[in-house]
């Protein structure tokens, strides 16, 4: 089992499946702690669980694999990863981390993550010799964002516009400068939909500061 498959269910899904696997008062929990509850079963049964999250690298050198559906916040969903890995594969706040997880043994609050499978989306042992950011030679972008989308439904223009007069690459950095309630919010959900649309390869993450939950939900 991934732990991502437990996540894109709906509460009445997971509510179901925890009663069916002898969680008491699942009705009455919330959602992290029902999938809490059934992570817990599932490992007691022996079956292999699966992990997957960003890593937040306390002072004390352990961390904590946290969950974008959390908003990255610490949560009792989180996956605990020891000082010892964090310093064998060299792991830093921020790192994409997935592996093997247990559960919680007894004394314990949170899963542990047993066995590194990927950092990175890459192979553990190829990330471990990374070069440190700050030492990496700043280039051009040499490969495009293509924004515009062949979807005919799409009434909206404003991602065509830009890769005809500001054509942006992977890596480049934009800043949009516009008065208030000109619609910068829209073209910035307008680039992000295309992007995900048209480059499935691409990891995105939106900051959205001081916006009203109205337009998150957007």
């Amino acid at each position: 089992m991934h732990l991502k498959e437990l996540k894109e269910k709906t509460p009445a899904e997971l509510v179901e499946m925890a009663e069916e696997l002898g969680v008491e008062g699942a009705s009455t929990m919330r959602r992290q702690d029902i999938m809490f509850g059934i992570l817990k079963e599932v490992a007691e049964d022996g079956e292999e669980i699966m992990g997957l999250g960003t890593i937040e690298v306390l002072p004390d050198g352990f961390g904590f694999l946290r969950s974008p559906e959390a908003n990255y916040l610490a949560g009792p969903d989180d996956i605990y990863v020891s000082p010892n890995q964090v310093r064998k594969w060299g792991l830093r706040t921020g790192d994409t981390v997935e592996g093997e997880i247990r559960a919680p043994k007894d004394g314990e609050r949170y899963f542990a993550i047993t066995k590194l499978t990927k950092v990175n989306f890459d192979d553990p042992d190829v990330v471990r010799h990374r070069v440190n950011f700050d030492n990496l030679t700043p280039l051009y972008p040499d490969e495009r964002l293509q924004l515009d989308t062949l979807d005919p439904t799409v009434k909206d223009k404003s991602a065509r516009v830009i890769d005809l007069i500001s054509p942006q690459g992977k890596g480049q950095r934009a800043l949009i400068v516009a008065p208030p309630r000109t619609g910068k919010t829209v073209l910035l959900q307008n680039m992000a939909k295309a992007i995900t649309d048209n480059h499935p390869e691409v990891f995105l993450l939106v900051l959205l500061v001081d916006e009203r939950p109205e337009e998150v939900t957007d």
